[in-house]
C-alpha cells in the first residue's frame, strides 16, 4: 500500500477499516456522533428519571421531615450509583469482548458475548440486591444519618434492591448491543425503563389511595417497575429487523466457560475498582454527614443532580470512545484506536466545560429548581456547583481515557491508578481535614476536585505511553 493511500485510510477514520455492525462506511466524526447521540439521548432521559424522584421527594413533606427524606434520598441516590456500576462491570467486559469480535469480524463470538452476558449480569444482579440487603443497617450505621433519615432510606432501598436482577441482565443486554455498534436499541428501551419509573413512582408516591400514599417506597417501587418493563423491552428488541447487529441464538445463550472467563477477566478488575471507589465514596459521605447544622447530605446530593447535566453527556461521549477504541484493535488498528479516543476526548472537554460555565452562573436558579423554596439547600449547594465548573475539563479527561481504557480492556491499569489517587486524597486528605477541624461541605468539594484533576494528568500520561492498547480481552 503506498503512502497516499495509507494517509487517506487515515483521514477516513475507522470506516476504512471495514468494522463492523452499524459502523461501517462511515466517516470517523460520524462515527463518534452515531456512536455517542442515543447514548447521550439515553443519558438525558436517566437525568430527567432522577430529577423527577427528587422531584417527587421534595415535595412528600415539608420542614424537617423533607429535609430527612431528602438526605435519605441523597443516601439512596449513592446506593443506586454503586447499584448499576456494580452490574456494569460485567457490561464492560461484554462491551470489550463484542466490539473486538465485531471489529474482527467474527459475529459468532459477538453474539456469545451477548449470550453469556446474560448469564453473568443476572449473577451480578442477584448479587448485588443480596449484599444491599444484608447491608442496609451496616451502610445506615456507617455512614450517620439521622433517625429520621435512617427510616425513609431503609424504605427506599429496601425495595429498590429487588431491582438488581432486572438492571444486571439489561446493563449487559446494552453492553453488547453497544459494543456492536447499536446504541440506538439500547436507547429505546432506556427510554422504556424511564417512562415506566416516572409514571409509576409518581402513582405510588401521590396516586389515589390505596396505590398511592407510600413516599419514598412508592418511588422505589417505581424503579424496580421500570427496569421490569425496560428488560422485557432490549430482550424484544434484540434481532429485531434485517440490519440487526446481534440476534439470539441457541449457541450464544448456552453457557460457554471459555468465553465466561474471557469477560469476567476484563470485568473482575472493574468490579474490585467500584466496590474500593464505593468504599471511599462512603467515606466522603460519612464526612459529609458529619457536617454540623442539618441538609448537608442533600445539599451534596442535588449538587450532584445538577453536575449530571455535565458528566452523563461525557459518559454518552465515553461511550463511543470505548467502542471504537475496541473495534479498532480488533481489526488491528492501534493508530485509528489513539485517534478515535482523542477525538473523543476533545469532543467531551468542549462539552463539559461549557456546561460548565453554566452551572457557574446559574447555580442557585439550578437548585432552587430542584428544592423550591428550601434556603437552606440553596445555600449549602449553589457554591458547590461553582466548584464543579472548575473541575469540569479534568472530569472529562478522566471519563474518557479511563472509559476507553476500560473499552480496550486495560481494566487494571484503571483500577491501580484510579484506586490509588482516590484513596489518598477522598480518605487520607479528607481524614486530615477532619481530624484538625470538620471541614465544610465547599472543602469536601475542592477535595474531590483536586483528586479529578490528579487523574486527569495520570491518565492523559498513560493514554500517551500507549500500553492500553497491548491489553488482552
Amino acid at each position: 500500500m503506498s503512502a497516499g493511500t495509507e494517509e487517506s485510510e487515515v483521514r477516513r477514520g475507522v470506516a476504512g477499516l471495514r468494522l463492523g455492525g452499524r459502523l461501517g462506511g462511515l466517516s470517523l466524526g460520524r462515527q463518534v456522533f452515531v456512536l455517542a447521540l442515543w447514548p447521550l439521548l439515553e443519558q438525558v432521559m436517566t437525568f430527567l428519571v432522577s430529577f423527577t424522584d427528587l422531584f417527587l421527594a421534595g415535595r412528600i413533606a415539608e420542614g424537617a421531615e423533607r429535609v430527612a427524606i431528602l438526605d435519605a434520598m441523597g443516601l439512596s441516590g449513592y446506593v443506586a450509583w454503586f447499584f448499576n456500576i456494580l452490574q456494569g462491570a460485567v457490561a464492560t467486559g461484554v462491551l470489550a469482548l463484542v466490539s473486538r469480535a465485531t471489529g474482527g469480524g467474527d459475529r459468532a463470538l459477538a453474539e456469545r458475548g451477548l449470550g453469556q452476558g446474560v448469564w453473568l449480569g443476572l449473577a451480578a444482579g442477584c448479587g448485588s440486591m443480596v449484599l444491599l440487603l444484608a447491608g442496609v443497617p451496616l451502610l445506615l450505621r456507617w455512614v450517620g444519618l439521622s433517625p429520621a433519615a435512617c427510616v425513609e432510606a431503609e424504605q427506599y432501598l429496601r425495595v429498590m434492591a429487588l431491582s438488581g436482577p432486572f438492571s444486571g441482565v439489561m446493563l449487559a443486554i446494552n453492553a453488547a448491543l453497544r459494543g456492536a455498534g447499536d446504541t440506538r436499541t439500547p436507547f429505546l428501551a432506556m427510554i422504556v425503563v424511564n417512562v415506566a419509573n416516572v409514571l409509576l413512582s409518581w402513582a405510588f408516591v401521590f396516586g389515589p389511595g390505596p396505590l398511592g400514599g407510600h413516599g419514598v417506597a412508592g418511588i422505589a417501587v417505581g424503579t424496580v417497575g421500570g427496569w421490569i418493563c425496560g428488560l422485557a423491552a432490549v430482550v424484544l428488541l434484540v434481532g429485531r429487523g434485517p440490519e440487526a447487529v446481534l440476534r439470539w441464538t441457541r449457541a450464544g445463550v448456552l453457557p460457554h466457560p471459555g468465553t465466561l472467563r474471557r469477560i469476567v477477566r476484563v470485568g473482575v478488575p472493574q468490579s474490585v475498582e467500584i466496590g474500593c471507589m464505593w468504599l471511599i465514596h462512603s467515606y466522603g459521605l460519612r464526612v459529609i454527614t458529619a457536617i454540623e447544622g442539618e441538609g448537608s447530605l442533600g445539599s451534596h446530593i442535588l449538587a450532584i443532580r445538577i453536575e449530571s447535566m455535565s458528566f452523563l453527556p461525557g459518559f454518552a461521549i465515553g461511550t463511543a470512545a470505548a467502542t471504537l477504541a475496541g473495534q479498532s484493535l480488533g481489526a488491528g488498528s492501534r493508530e485509528l484506536a489513539v485517534k478515535a479516543v482523542r477525538l473523543c476526548w476533545l469532543a467531551a472537554v468542549l462539552l463539559m466545560s461549557g456546561i460548565g460555565l453554566c452551572f457557574a452562573t446559574c447555580n442557585e436558579w439550578l437548585i432552587g429548581l430542584m428544592a423550591p423554596g428550601s434556603g437552606l439547600h440553596i445555600s449549602m449547594a449553589a457554591p458547590l456547583l461553582v466548584v464543579c465548573a472548575v473541575a469540569q475539563p479534568f472530569f472529562a479527561t478522566c471519563i474518557v481515557l479511563k472509559t476507553s481504557m476500560r473499552g480496550a480492556g486495560a481494566t487494571g491499569s484503571v483500577l491501580r491508578w484510579s484506586f490509588g489517587s482516590m484513596f489518598f486524597h477522598r480518605v487520607i486528605v479528607l481524614s486530615l481535614m477532619s481530624h484538625f477541624g470538620t471541614p465544610t461541605l465547599v472543602w469536601v468539594w475542592i477535595v474531590f476536585s483536586i483528586d479529578q484533576i490528579v487523574q486527569a494528568a495520570v491518565f492523559a500520561r498513560l493514554h500517551f505511553r500507549g500500553t492500553w492498547l497491548d491489553a488482552r480481552v
